[in-house]
């Protein structure tokens, strides 16, 4: 009977922690879990979980066309020869502003770092909040596709401009009598010998036969389009080798061009100080293209923000100080509501591109109750 008693007086204050611990679980109190500011003063310690809140930022991205015209090596005999005016005369390049689009990416921001700390067993809502993009963790996988390449398919021609220049033969071999004198006896006599110089041609002879060969070629394809010719291709091979052909001779006189895109990215964060007002975010220019730097040459390309404001009345109220220690509850999960803006880029007066985003840093802090934070 003693012993029975003895094992009683025991399991009664076991039952009685664990009733405690259960009540802690069950119901908490605000002293148990904490959600504090992450700084000089705070610590993270095991257990913890820090969070942080989300940071718009713009993703501009830039396509630029820049145009080369070389002339061509008759250039000057384009009109005369074969009828063609308004030809490239003179090298020169031009750029063109092809597109500008926006993108926003959310960041974390470094000085919206949170700490919840707790010392029992906490459920809280924060996974679900990170996943509709309230609050964001410490996830370095969120910039591994923050990556931009200025490499495109389009390049600049290589090698030789203009290969073939359309002449049979660019020098000719001339014979000419030369003389030397020579000693018989005691006089001097003459004797005469042949000499072959080489001499170049000049451009107008070349471009003369280059001419020539441009319409033998339209003439030769005529006349296989129509039957004249005794020979039929079986494919499209001999009209599109002349085709070709024509191409080239017909650049000998009107000159070459092409076309490079050059991609640019930037990023922006946008501050609040910059709503309802022009913002140089970079420079263009038709003789040297773009400039990244808003200090670059040529006209400037200005961002305007205009916040809808729709956020402005989600005021937090602050919760009564705490009576035991003189300071405010720190049992809140602090998150943020984006605002929507209305972002315009323009440049002389023109439109070039208008997007409406959400901007988390334009819009209200706020915080959620404990008993939502903490499980039931």
């Amino acid at each position: 009977m003693v012993e029975m008693g003895k094992r009683i007086a025991f399991i009664l204050p076991a039952l009685a922690v664990l009733a405690a611990g259960c009540s802690v679980i069950g119901g908490k109190s605000p002293g148990d879990i904490t959600v504090m500011p992450l700084g000089d003063e705070v610590r993270v310690t095991d257990g913890s979980l820090v969070y942080a809140l989300p940071l718009t930022v713009f993703e501009i991205d830039i396509i630029a066309e820049k145009r080369v015209d070389i002339p061509g090596p008759y250039a000057r005999y384009a009109d005369e020869m074969i009828g063609l005016d308004n030809v490239v005369v003179s090298e020169k390049e031009s750029w063109r502003l092809a597109d500008v689009s926006l993108n926003t990416v959310e960041e974390l921001d470094p000085s919206q770092l949170y700490v919840i700390q707790g010392t029992t067993l906490m459920q809280t809502n924060m996974f679900a909040l990170r996943k509709s993009g309230l609050v964001l963790d410490i996830n370095p996988d969120r910039y591994d596709r923050t990556v931009s390449s200025n490499i495109h398919e389009d390049a600049a021609l290589t090698g030789p401009l203009f290969p073939d220049r359309g002449a049979h033969e660019y020098a000719s071999a001339k014979t000419d009598t030369a003389y030397r004198i020579v000693r018989a006896d005691t006089a001097f006599i003459r004797v005469p010998y042949l000499v072959q110089k080489q001499e170049g041609m000049t451009v107008e002879e070349e471009a003369r036969e280059a001419a020539d060969r441009l319409l033998e070629l339209r003439e030769g394809r005529h006349m296989i389009l129509t039957g004249e010719t005794n020979i039929f291709p079986q494919d499209g091979a001999a009209i599109n080798e002349i085709n070709r052909l024509e191409r080239e001779y017909t650049a000998l006189f009107a000159g070459k061009s092409w076309t490079e895109r050059r991609h640019y990215r930037i990023w922006i964060t946008p501050e609040p100080e910059m709503a309802n007002r022009m913002t140089t975010i970079f420079t263009f220019s038709e003789l040297t293209g773009i400039s990244t730097s808003a200090e670059g040459a040529g006209a400037p390309v200005q961002m305007e923000i205009i916040p809808s404001g729709k956020t402005g009345n989600l005021n937090m109220v602050e919760r009564p100080v705490s009576g035991q220690k003189g300071k405010a509850t720190g049992d809140r999960l602090f998150y943020r509501i984006p605002d929507v803006a209305e972002i315009t880029f323009s440049m002389n007066g023109e439109e070039l591109c208008k997007a409406r985003k959400l901007i988390y840093q334009f819009g209200s802090k706020l915080a959620l109750p404990a008993n939502f934070i903490i499980g039931k």
